[in-house]
């Protein structure tokens, strides 16, 4: 099987090499650096209101999955924020500032917000 060429770690002065991604050095210090997700609002109460949420909202409401009929959807399975801030922000338990999105489509999402791709 061949192999994947290997590259340098994409962290800003890194020299390493590595396959895919960051060196695992990096990797481990960006773990460690960001904060928790208990302390970016994703504790106890929150996972109660999402999982109302999706009781009552199955399937993915991403841009792409609304226009299609429900059947047609994938399955919901995480709760975004439309605004970005996560629970601690304004309106964080605002059901009006969610959506109902599945893993892949949620991901993509927090991507292109966060990255630009």
């Amino acid at each position: 099987m061949p192999r994947k060429a290997l590259q340098v770690c994409p962290t800003p002065g890194c020299p390493n090499l590595t396959p895919q991604g960051r060196c695992p050095g990096c990797q481990a210090q960006a773990r460690a650096e960001r904060p928790t997700s208990h302390s970016r609002g994703y504790d106890r109460r929150w996972l109660r209101a999402s999982a109302a949420y999706l009781q009552d909202h199955p399937y993915c409401e991403c841009d792409d999955c609304a226009p299609l009929p429900p059947l047609q959807r994938d399955l919901a399975t995480e709760v975004d924020h439309i605004d970005g801030l996560g629970p601690l922000g304004p309106r964080g338990y605002d059901p009006a500032n969610w959506q109902a999105m599945s893993k892949a489509h949620h991901s993509r999402k927090t991507a292109r917000d966060t990255f630009g791709h």
